[in-house]
């Protein structure tokens, strides 16, 4: 029986090896710790419930939007008018289609006629009839009606919140399969325009190749410390939306993309794609009446947040008007505005520019989450903060110590320390949970489960702890070393340096800048977003040198730089340095794969001596 059980646990996390969240969702099922979805007891009537509750939700909401924009003026939701630049889509040859099938995940639904991890098993042979469907989707501006439906599953938020209170339920979609693959085709080529056209903000991190959250964060971090180091302090106020993606209003979507230079059979695609949608809810076998839908962009679409980075563009720029910075991550919305302790007008230049930001959610039809409104005073004093307060909406929004920014935890002298804590905690909860697979499953397998649960944590974001004292970082090496003695059997008392060394694993503190120099190299190569590129440069020196053509980095001078946390954590300081010390051949690799291959056995003589 044992043995049955291995290789069916091993099957399953081979399966998944490659797709991170598929993955973790195995191994949680595998534990028996998967989420809670609704009893199925008496499912017919609820499903008629459920839809009629996420109906009505939506509906309130675009009607308090509607009642609070009469005194506002709608012009801020109009797009300005642009020439056409894209008035169709380019069909596609068999090998995109095949590609397109290939990278698919399989999400089967319920309204596929054959399950989808079949599609892509025989894809070989299916190529030429799904070219065929795509090709005439695209030429004639229109998606089927059998593709626009949705199943609506609901998932409770969290295993503790109460299930009978249904706002405490989240409506999970699931779309066809075969209407995604006509989504990554057109999803492909608009991506593609916004890259042409630089249509997008620099500031929106979201849904954009080389924009991730680690990017947007390291660039938020590195002004927060680069302000202490001018003596000065920032508010920073994170904002996050209700329902976003489903109160999006079709009009001025359309608009916006008129405005960014959509026109013909494109345009026409697009506005099939949003109109006519409809969704059911189903529960057990069984399924609501299908709700039609007037709004919003379809949740677990491939096209939709695509689609949302456009309809949020205005924003940013708005933000930047009142001389606010700000990073757009999706429906997260972060502003910050640094000023002398002393100024008396900076707070209310942010409480201007935050009612112009509800002003303009309510004529673009979007909700500020009323629970979610945060405010961290960045200071290298330990500031009270009386007076310094923003309103919104009335609302004199409270000074938090530490506020949770795109999964990290930063508090008001960036130290970083309460952001460590809570990944430690959370890694060794998770290698407690791996324990339990230990027996039912091989060292391949074990390794590619605590690399998706453990270590994946620890290297989160990992670019923001370099630099960060020892006694901070030791509570992440003591993780490392206990997943190190988990993979390898090794005894507590232990000592861990070869175990790393077995595992080929680098120590937690090289990993960091491991990953800080991968960043600094995509930046210098173009693949970098602008919000890094304008933070590193070449070096330049005053007379032609020979270490002109050693692709170097300028550093900023002492002058420039007065505090150690800036000195020795600030990308904009560190990333340069690092940089410098780095053996020639591996800052000219001619590629981010030679890179990496080169850092590594650079680093991995640095940590353990050389081979």
């Amino acid at each position: 029986m044992a043995a049955v059980k291995k290789t069916y646990y091993s099957s399953r996390i081979e399966a998944a090896k490659n797709r991170p969240a598929e993955l973790f969702r195995t191994v949680r099922g595998l534990l028996n710790n998967t989420p809670q979805t609704v009893p199925i007891d008496d499912a017919a009537e609820k499903c008629e419930a459920f839809s009629q509750f996420f109906s009505k939700k939506i509906t309130l909401i675009r009607s308090e939007l509607d009642a609070a924009v009469d005194a506002i003026s709608e012009d801020i939701a109009r797009a300005p008018a642009c020439s056409i630049l894209m008035d169709s889509f380019q069909s596609v040859q068999p090998e995109d289609v095949d590609k397109v099938l290939g990278e698919a995940r399989a999400t089967t639904c319920i309204l596929d006629p054959c399950p989808s991890w079949l599609v892509k098993e025989a894809r070989r042979g299916l190529v030429e009839w799904v070219r065929v469907v795509v090709n005439a989707s695209l030429r004639e501006g229109r998606l089927p009606a059998g593709l626009k439906q949705a199943v609506i599953k609901p998932l409770l938020k969290k295993p503790s919140l109460d299930p009978t209170n249904w706002n405490n339920f989240r409506p999970v979609s699931n779309l066809p399969f075969l209407g995604k693959v006509v989504e990554r085709v057109v999803a492909s080529q608009l991506q593609g325009f916004l890259e042409a056209t630089d249509y997008l903000d620099p500031a929106q991190s979201g849904f954009r190749p080389g924009h991730g959250t680690e990017i947007a964060l390291v660039s938020l971090v590195d002004d927060l410390r680069r302000e202490l180091d001018r003596g000065s302090v920032s508010l920073l106020v994170l904002l996050d939306l209700s329902a976003a993606f489903d109160t999006v209003d079709h009009g001025i979507l359309l608009g916006r993309l008129v405005g960014m230079g959509l026109g013909g059979t494109a345009l026409q695609w697009l506005q099939s794609f949003l109109e006519d949608r409809t969704q059911k809810v189903l529960i057990g076998d069984s399924c609501s009446a299908p709700q039609p839908l007037s709004c919003g962009v379809p949740q677990g679409s491939v096209l939709s947040p695509l689609l949302f980075n456009i309809y949020m563009k205005p924003l940013g720029e708005i933000i930047q008007s009142f001389g606010v910075r700000c990073h757009l991550y999706a429906d997260d919305v972060q502003l910050y505005h640094s000023f002398s302790p002393a100024s008396k007008e900076a707070v209310q230049i942010l409480n201007r520019c935050l009612a112009a930001v509800s002003d303009w959610m309510r004529v673009n039809k979007l909700k500020l989450n009323p629970d979610k409104k945060e405010v961290l005073l960045v200071s290298c004093k330990a500031e009270q903060g009386i007076g310094l307060q923003p309103v919104l909406d009335g609302v004199t929004l409270p000074l938090k110590a530490q506020v949770r920014s795109l999964g990290v935890l930063l508090d008001s002298s960036l130290s970083l320390e309460p952001q460590v804590l809570a990944v430690a905690r959370g890694a060794f909860a998770q290698l407690k949970l791996v324990r339990q697979l230990r027996p039912y499953l091989g060292k391949p397998d074990m390794a590619t489960v605590v690399h998706a649960l453990v270590t994946s944590r620890l290297d989160y974001c990992n670019a923001l702890y370099v630099g960060l004292p020892s006694k901070t970082v030791r509570k992440l090496v003591l993780v490392q070393r206990s997943a190190a003695r988990l993979l390898t059997g090794a005894p507590y008392r232990e000592h861990t340096t070869p175990l790393l060394k077995q595992l080929h694993w680098l120590p937690v503190s090289f990993r960091a800048q491991f990953k800080l120099l991968a960043l600094a190299y995509k930046t210098l190569n173009g693949s970098g977003p602008t919000c890094l590129s304008e933070r590193i440069s070449p070096y330049e020196p005053p007379r032609r040198l020979r270490s002109s053509s050693e692709a170097l980095l300028s550093v900023p001078p002492p002058s420039q730089v007065h505090l150690a946390g800036t000195r020795d954590r600030a990308f904009s300081v560190v990333a340069p340095r690092l940089w410098n010390s780095l053996p020639r051949e591996i800052r000219e690799a001619p590629s981010l794969m030679s890179f990496r291959k080169q850092l590594k056995t650079w680093m991995w003589d640095q940590a353990f001596g050389p081979s």
